[in-house]
């Protein structure tokens, strides 16, 4: 069930993203489109790879933290090992960093540009245990997408 929507956001992706080539317009619009579609998020968007550090990039939410060390948290830790991170509870993760309080799960998903990563797309839940396997199949698959339809120039 979930495949077939996360098919869908796929298909409304590429048309939204279809002719842009502004990473910064591009991600403003993908993360609007997460937040609107997904249930039960209380932020989503992006950290760009600025040498050593991930800076804040565009993002549906609460005010979050602006930069975050590469390999540190999970954010710089799925950006640094170039693999999602599914947390199914931030607060057992070693190092993370509380941007929000209110966050209680997250998935991590690194960006790529041939073959380097140059971003990761965050998304953060109030609940537990909020991805599940599907859940991050279906978003690895959304950023594929994405991908493609920025840098397959």
């Amino acid at each position: 069930m979930k495949h077939a929507f996360y098919d869908s956001l796929c298909r409304q992706a590429e048309a939204l993203l279809a002719g842009e080539d502004d990473l910064v317009a591009a991600m403003a619009n993908f993360s609007a489109l997460l937040n609107q579609n997904l249930e039960d998020l209380n932020w989503v968007g992006f950290y760009v790879r600025r040498g050593d550090v991930l800076v804040l990039g565009p993002f549906q939410g609460k005010v979050a933290c602006t930069r975050i060390p590469w390999g540190k948290g999970v954010c710089g830790t799925a950006a640094a090992t170039d693999t999602t991170q599914r947390v199914m509870d931030v607060h057992q993760f070693d190092g993370h960093i509380a941007c929000d309080a209110a966050s209680n799960s997250e998935i991590v998903v690194p960006v790529r540009r041939d073959g380097e990563v140059v971003a990761v797309l965050d998304i953060d839940s109030p609940s537990f245990n909020r991805f599940d396997e599907e859940d991050q199949t279906g978003l690895e698959a959304l950023v594929r997408c994405f991908e493609k339809a920025l840098f397959a120039q």
